[in-house]
């Protein structure tokens, strides 16, 4: 298992990690966690390795980009001295080109902005978080020629590359989903291709936990003697 006796497990990022989360409630608790996968991972630690007392934290801010999460990160992430910190990020850096050009944005995010803005983090991160992990952005879009879809790829392979060379722990969410995918509409996972629904959050936080050595069947020591 990934997780030790007491560790705090931080996730933080975009909307797709905010997913509602109370910002005034104590951190660990149900309503800090929001509605996504977080609160799911948490439940699952709760319940499966109750000896550990693992504390799941959530900073996502909905609407974020690396630029604004770049910003708070000291704040939200560092100060936070999770033994864990996972980051998901990069959606709306992509998105933002398709969704607002009538807008004229003066703060789009291109791939070298991205990569900048990723590094800084992981530098922000270096020697004072234990575990760093690096989690892909992704869509609920089978089609790899789809023109957001595309660009979604080109920054997934940005944060793997990074994760690989600063040695972070890298975990590629877009493949399961694509497998998904390949039997099931995109509507079953996300109404919007970029937000998950419950089932998607699901999916995603099963990745998450067996990346972090989750064992399904694990049982709770008939006694605890620590």
């Amino acid at each position: 298992m990934f997780l030790t006796r007491n560790a705090k497990l931080l996730f933080t990022g975009d909307s797709v990690t905010d997913c509602g989360r109370d910002r005034a409630a104590m951190p660990g608790t149900t309503e800090s966690l929001g509605d996504g996968y977080p609160n799911l991972i948490s439940a699952a630690l709760t319940a499966l390795y109750p000896e550990l007392t693992v504390m799941v934290q959530n900073t996502g801010v909905s609407g974020d980009t690396t630029n604004q999460l770049l910003a708070r990160f000291d704040a939200d992430v560092v100060q936070q001295h999770p033994d864990v910190a996972a980051i998901l990020i990069g959606v709306n850096d992509v998105w933002r080109f398709f969704d607002a050009p009538f807008y004229h944005p003066t703060d789009l995010v291109d791939a070298a902005q991205y990569r900048a803005n990723y590094q800084a983090m992981i530098d922000a991160a270096r020697g004072t978080i234990p575990e760093l992990l690096i989690l892909s952005p992704f869509m609920f879009e089978p089609n790899h020629a789809d023109p957001m879809r595309h660009q979604v790829d080109a920054y997934r392979a940005i944060a793997q590359a990074l994760a690989e060379a600063n040695g972070a722990t890298y975990l590629d969410l877009q493949a399961p989903i694509d497998r998904y995918l390949a039997n099931r509409a995109s509507y079953i996972l996300s109404a919007d291709r970029v937000h998950p629904n419950l089932k998607g959050h699901m999916l995603i936080a099963t990745q998450i936990l067996n990346a972090l050595g989750f064992d399904w069947r694990h049982q709770q020591p008939e006694a605890d003697h620590a």
